[in-house]
């Protein structure tokens, strides 16, 4: 089994920071690309950003300059520090990872259970 866990959401003001964890556990032989999603309500799931297990970094354009992504690979974790949040960053931030399992010849997405972020004006 594989296991994707969350932390670091919650409510801040406008402005203020946040930094978001996500840990992969289980029988995982390798980890390609780690990344975030958010869903807002009544909107689709949309790629916040992404790192490659090389460390290149992709992030969607609204974010760019605010949001750093960076991953630990010895510890299975990928990170996100949320700086100069906005009231549109609210939305339930997702924790996805490319992994092979041990014994799989192929590598496919995991999601996390996802951790709410709340942004007030």
């Amino acid at each position: 089994q594989v296991q994707l866990v969350e932390s670091g959401g919650g409510l801040v003001q406008a402005g203020g920071s946040l930094r978001l964890s996500c840990a992969a556990s289980g029988s995982i032989f390798s980890i390609n690309a780690m990344g975030w999603y958010r869903q807002a309500p009544g909107k689709q799931r949309e790629l916040v950003a992404a790192i490659t297990s090389g460390g290149n970094t992709n992030y969607a354009d609204s974010v760019k300059g605010r949001f750093t992504i960076s991953r630990d690979n010895a510890k299975n974790t990928v990170y996100m520090q949320m700086n100069s949040l906005k009231p549109e960053d609210t939305a339930v931030y997702y924790c996805n990872a490319n992994l092979r399992r041990r014994a799989m010849t192929q590598a496919r997405d995991y999601w996390g259970q996802g951790t709410q972020v709340t942004v007030s004006s």
